[in-house]
């Protein structure tokens, strides 16, 4: 399939293409889900009702940060304990690590992640 590019004429950037990856019933409140887009594994966490995605590679060593345990709006990385504020992506512990975030839109039950 032939990926499409919108351009934002306003600003004269290209906008980012949405693509479903689940729907809202496949993630209940409080649960992860691994997907696979574009080539990139994205952990995508229901939160209180509102989805947030980012990658699912620990910048620590390369763990499986999106298959960790969410307390509040922390994940721990299962790996070597590593935590991430799912909000904002970054690190707890080190302020230059941050987890890479993907924008997320919900259209009926299609939740979409921008790529």
């Amino acid at each position: 399939m032939e990926e499409i590019q919108r351009f934002d004429h306003s600003e004269g950037e290209i906008m980012p293409e949405f693509k479903k990856v689940a729907e809202t019933t496949e993630i209940p409140q409080g649960t992860g889900r691994i997907v696979e887009l574009d080539g990139n594994q994205i952990a995508i966490w229901n939160l209180g009702g509102s989805f947030h995605a980012f990658q699912n590679v620990c910048p620590h060593r390369g763990g499986p940060v999106g298959e960790g345990e969410l307390e509040g709006n922390v994940i721990t990385c299962p790996w070597h304990g590593w935590q991430f504020d799912i909000l904002t992506c970054q690190s707890t512990f080190n302020p230059a690590a941050k987890l890479t975030k993907y924008d997320v839109q919900v259209e009926g039950s299609d939740i979409k992640v921008a790529v």
